[in-house]
């Protein structure tokens, strides 16, 4: 299993997911489809699907572009919303892209038809090699989606109870190069975490942060460690759902304090103080994400 990472925009991600056994790609959020087509033909992969996270604009527009250029392609979602969208897959179903297999994973919080894919290599004796979830922009690297169509329940089930419960050595290829403000922000909640000064110190010098995995996840991820004292502490709660709920409101706040109105176009992260600006770019008839 190949996986590339594809930048859009100014801090979005597609990515080529290509089975060389057997020459098949999918394609995880092609919204700017040009620069994937550029990158499939270099791999001499046939494209066979889309996978799609989330209904949001700048990862599904570009499935228009792309069902025009390549027909017959199976386009994998779980929102009516989704362009294009033509086959609707049900939370744990499982399909392959050659000889890869893919389970969809429902993930409603940031919408209500999110989803997550955990894609899988194996060998003859069907033994896992590789593991690789592609997220969206439920969890990213270092934090989490808003809450946009959901609440911090449905995030802390996902979270926890779906993601939290595959193999930790599995990759996460999230939507967004975000790693650096998630950190930030973590870091404000979370001082003293070894783990998460080393990764913030290396996302500062890093051009790509994708993958992470979701072991690394749990060591400094906010939005992974809630039952850790220093987060309750900073949160001013001990039940789960009210950590989780008050760490995305300071979440906010400190993206608008960094971000601003210009966060939009500074190309660090993005996903949370774009998401703060939905109603703006909703007058424009532009969803983000």
């Amino acid at each position: 299993m190949r996986i590339i990472p594809i930048p859009i925009y100014e801090h979005n991600y597609s990515y080529l997911i290509v089975d060389d056994k057997a020459s098949e790609a999918a394609a995880v959020d092609p919204a700017e489809p040009q620069k994937l087509l550029a990158v499939l033909a270099q791999t001499g992969a046939k494209l066979t699907s889309i996978l799609t996270t989330h209904h949001h604009q700048r990862h599904s527009v570009g499935n228009i572009e792309l069902v025009l250029a390549k027909p017959n392609l199976a386009v994998y979602g779980a929102d009516a919303r989704i362009p294009e969208l033509n086959y609707v897959c049900k939370h744990n179903e499982e399909f392959t892209v050659g000889t890869l297999k893919v389970r969809s994973l429902h993930a409603a919080s940031h919408t209500k038809g999110s989803v997550c894919y955990y894609v899988r290599d194996g060998n003859e004796m069907n033994e896992e090699l590789e593991r690789a979830i592609f997220t969206g922009d439920t969890l990213l690297t270092g934090g989490c989606g808003k809450f946009i169509e959901g609440d911090a329940k449905d995030m802390y089930n996902v979270l926890h109870n779906v993601l939290g419960q595959l193999p930790k050595d599995t990759k996460v290829y999230c939507g967004h190069e975000c790693a650096l403000n998630n950190l930030q922000f973590a870091n404000t909640i979370d001082p003293s975490n070894q783990y998460l000064r080393k990764k913030l110190a290396w996302s500062q010098m890093a051009q790509c942060t994708v993958p992470s995995t979701l072991a690394e996840e749990f060591e400094y991820n906010p939005y992974l460690r809630l039952s850790e004292s220093s987060i309750q502490q900073a949160t001013n709660a001990s039940d789960s759902y009210e950590v989780m709920n008050m760490l995305r409101m300071l979440n906010d706040n400190f993206n608008n304090q960094s971000n601003g109105i210009n966060g939009l176009s500074n190309g660090m992260n993005g996903v949370n103080g774009i998401n703060g600006m939905n109603g703006i770019n909703g007058l424009a008839g532009m969803m983000l994400q």
